[in-house]
C-alpha cells in the first residue's frame, strides 16, 4: 500500500507567529495564504502545514498520487483501494469516501494514540 507524500498538519494559535518560528528553522513558505488562515512550508523534502482555527488537533496526513515536490505520481494506489485495504484488515475509519466515484477524496482514521490521520487524494 502506497500513501503517498507525507506531511504534518498543525494547528497553530498565532499563524504568523509559528510561521516567523518555523521560517528561523529552514523551512519556506510554499503555499497556502495568510489571509486564508493556512500556510504550506517545506525544508528539503519535509512538508509541513500550519493551520489556524480548522482543526482540533495536528493530523498526519498523506496524498497518494504526489511526491513529496506535489508532483503527480504516474502510478500509485487511490484513496478507495487504500481504504479498501484498511478495511479488509480490520482498520476502524472515521470518514470515508464513496468506492463508487474517482478521482479526488479522502478518508480519514485515528491511531492507538488519537492522532488523526487524513488520507487526502488530489489528484484524479
Amino acid at each position: 500500500m502506497q500513501l503517498g507524500a507525507f506531511s504534518i498538519s498543525l494547528t497553530v494559535k498565532d499563524l504568523s507567529a509559528s510561521k516567523a518560528f518555523y521560517e528561523k528553522l529552514g523551512f519556506e513558505v510554499t503555499g497556502g495564504e495568510l489571509a486564508h488562515n493556512y500556510l504550506i512550508l517545506k525544508n528539503g523534502s519535509t512538508v509541513m502545514g500550519l493551520f489556524q482555527g480548522m482543526f482540533d488537533k495536528n493530523i498526519l496526513t498523506f496524498n497518494p498520487g504526489w511526491d513529496q515536490d506535489c508532483n503527480q505520481l504516474e502510478s500509485f494506489t487511490d484513496v478507495r483501494g487504500i481504504q479498501k485495504e484498511l478495511r479488509e484488515k480490520g482498520v476502524e475509519l472515521v470518514e470515508t469516501v464513496d468506492e463508487s466515484t474517482s478521482g479526488i477524496g479522502h478518508i480519514t482514521l485515528v491511531d492507538p494514540d488519537g492522532n488523526p490521520i487524513l488520507i487526502d487524494q488530489h489528484v484524479g
